[in-house]
Formats: C-alpha cells, structure tokens, sequence
C-alpha cells in the first residue's frame, strides 16, 4: 500500500507558521483512495478539528486514524506538527523520524520538517488576528420615516443623511483546544443628523467540542449600544450550536443553533424582553464559492407591558459568495423577518394586532489591494411592510470602505 500523505494545499497551510497554522488549515478531501472507509472518515475528523483549532482532539483522533492505518503517512506527518505547536518536542521529534525512517518523503514534506527542527517546538502560542475598517455612506431613511408621508409631521418623514463608519474586532486563541476570545467594536456618526448616531460594543468567548461524530460550538456575547451619544440597549447572549453526523457530501455542512438573547433598553420603559431562537442552517463551501440557507422559529417574551406583549416570528437568510474576476469577490444576501404580536399594540389608539414583516437585500463586491487591505463597495435595500400604516418604511444604504487585517 501506497503512503498517504496529506494534500499539498493543507501542508502549505500547515507551513506558514506552526504554531498558528493549525488553526488556519482548510479541511479537503483524505489523501488516499486506498486507506480503509474509517480511517478515511477518521482523518477528515481530525482534519476539521484542526481547521476549528482543536489542536487536542485532533491529536487523538489521528493517533486513531494511525492505529487503524499504520502506512497513513499523512497522520503520521499532521500529528508530529501538532505535537510540535503544543512544545512536545522528544514526542514530535520521534513522530518525524518514523515518517523519514518507515515513508519516502517527497522533497516538499522533507523541506517542512527540516523548517519545523529549525523552528523549534517552543509550546502553544496563542494565534490573535485583527482587522480594522473605515468607510463613507449614504442613508436614504435614517430615522426609518413612514411611506405614508402625506398623513403624518415633518418628524415622521423620511430624512436622509451621509455618513461615517468606523469598525474594529479582533480575535485570540484562549486554549490549545479551540476555545477563543473576541471583540467587536462599530460606529456610525451622521453629517447632520446626530441623534441618530449610533455605536457598538460586543465581547464574548467560543469553545468547540467533538462527541464522537457530533460537533459543538457554544459561545457567550455581552453588548452595549448607544444611540445619539447616550446608552440605549444592554445585550446579553448565549448560543449553542451542533452539528449532527448526516451523510452530507464533503462540501455540504448542517447545524441546529439554540439560543437565548436578553435585551435591556435604558432609555425606554416597558421594553425589555427575552427571545429564544431555533435555527437550522445548511452551507455549502467548494472551490470559489460559498452559500448558505437559515430558517429559524423565534419567541420574544416581553417583560413588561410592552405594547403588542409578547411575539412570536420567523426569519429566513440566504447568502452566497463567489470570486467573480481575478481577485473581485461579489456577495448577495437576503433576509426576512416576520413577528406577529400576541395582543392589539395600543387599545384605544390603534387598535391593531401588529404584523410586521421586513426584507432586507444586500449586495457586496470586494477587491484585495494589498494581501492584508481591500477595498469593499455594499448596497443594501430595506422593504418593512405591516399592517399598520404608520409602521411602514424603505430604505437604501450605499457604503465604500477600506479595510485592514493583521497578516
């Protein structure tokens, strides 16, 4: 039997630093034709946990994948860089050994273990990336104004503005495990009309885990938005998100998300609320493309007497993402949401069970200007259609940004 060594694309992945690349490796296809069904199953298993950073569950399953297929010289080669980023160094040395000593290695492999002796194995380190983005816009609806403009006051019309963007987040490993720490930072401050101005501020931590053939990813978020200058909204979050082993092929991944979002207004009363979400998500990611469908069941329970009480709805997205020419990357989406209230919004006023469903279209092309700037255009288009007139608004959003991220 033939030695099976991993693809070259994921060893060039591995190669470009090894402490970090593991958990910038892409998961392709197993090597070889030859090796059993459960190894072959195995390795893809280990190959995802690398491509998540799960740098410990990846070590045991290959150690597995070589159990069951001695000659696979690929897990022999992945295990003995693993153990390298975590600072086993007699155990990743004895690992590169046995691949020079039992394989023939092409020079390509010979050249990457010769760079990781060089290197050293100094321990896990942790992999951080940042990215940072200012842009220019241009709001037709800022205040989100009535199409029924005819019957109401100026306040209530329509206003449209420019804009400024500023937007900033980033991303550190916490664990050898996978589990990691972010940060997210946006603002947007109008020419004009400031009290619309709003920003941003979310931090939160992730952790995966493997059971068996079942993956999942549970992550926690606080936030704090502000709305012209003051804090408007407290936000809480936790998600848990699982992958079930259905027999997809390699491009095709499906999860189930669940989770619960406490939201806390400080400058208005009775509209706090708590909202539980079920969604189902299938994507597809192969060679240039990338795409995706959600549809999710959601409850919002009011804690107070907010008008229209509790709702409850449903959301649909789509997305899809394809290089289109050269280095261009063009990208559409579309999102509906659709809440029904439980009880009329304001007896005596208007008195209407409210029914709102809102469409949003987003089209986006992004072209690389250096390897770490690009240059992003984006439209976005909002239809919010209800039952109640005064509730009713469009709008269209055109942003320019640049944007950089660490390498």
């Amino acid at each position: 039997m033939m030695p099976c060594w991993p693809p070259r694309r994921h060893l060039a992945a591995l190669a470009l630093s090894l402490p970090a690349a593991l958990a910038l490796a892409e998961a392709p296809p197993a090597g070889s034709d030859e090796a059993p069904p459960e190894s072959q199953q195995l390795y893809q298993e280990a190959l995802q946990s690398i491509a998540e950073g799960r740098k410990n569950d990846a070590s045991a399953t290959l150690q597995r994948v070589i159990e069951n297929e001695p000659l696979h010289a690929g897990a022999w080669l992945d295990l003995a860089l693993i153990q390298c980023a975590l600072g086993h160094t007699a155990e990743a040395e004895r690992l590169f050994a046995a691949v020079e000593v039992r394989f023939d290695p092409p020079e390509d492999i010979l050249k990457l273990i010769a760079e990781a002796r060089e290197k050293g194995c100094a321990g896990w380190q942790p992999h951080s990336q940042s990215s940072f983005s200012v842009g220019r816009g241009i709001d037709q609806n800022v205040n989100q104004g009535a199409r029924e403009a005819e019957l109401l006051l100026p306040d209530f019309l329509p206003k449209h503005d420019q804009y400024s963007t500023l937007s900033a987040d980033h991303v550190r490993d916490l664990t050898p495990n996978g589990s990691i720490g972010f940060v997210q930072y946006q603002a947007r401050r109008y020419d004009q009309l400031h009290q619309y101005d709003s920003a941003s501020l979310y931090a939160g931590v992730e952790s995966p885990w493997r059971f068996g053939r079942w993956t999942l990813r549970a992550n926690a978020m606080l936030g704090l938005i502000t709305l012209g200058g003051q804090l408007y909204q407290r936000l809480s979050q936790v998600q848990l998100r699982v992958g079930p082993p259905l027999p997809l092929p390699g491009s095709w991944q499906f999860s189930v998300t669940g989770g619960l979002t406490h939201v806390a207004y400080t400058t208005l009363e009775n509209f706090d609320a708590n909202t539980v979400e079920l969604r189902s998500q299938l994507s597809y990611r192969g060679g240039d493309s990338y795409a995706s469908l959600s549809l999710a069941a959601q409850r919002d329970h009011a804690l107070a007497a907010r008008p229209g009480g509790d709702r409850h709805g449903w959301q649909v997205a789509a997305q899809w993402r394809r290089r289109l020419y050269g280095e261009l990357i063009g990208e559409l989406g579309y999102n509906r949401q659709q809440w029904n209230n439980e009880r009329v919004y304001a007896p005596g006023f208007l008195d209407q069970v409210r029914r709102q469903a809102s469409h949003l279209w987003r089209a986006t092309l992004s072209y690389p200007l250096t390897r770490t700037q690009s240059l992003i255009v984006e439209g976005r288009a909002v239809r919010n259609k209800e039952n109640i007139s005064i509730f009713q608004y469009n709008d269209r959003q055109l942003q320019i940004s640049w944007q950089w991220q660490t390498p």
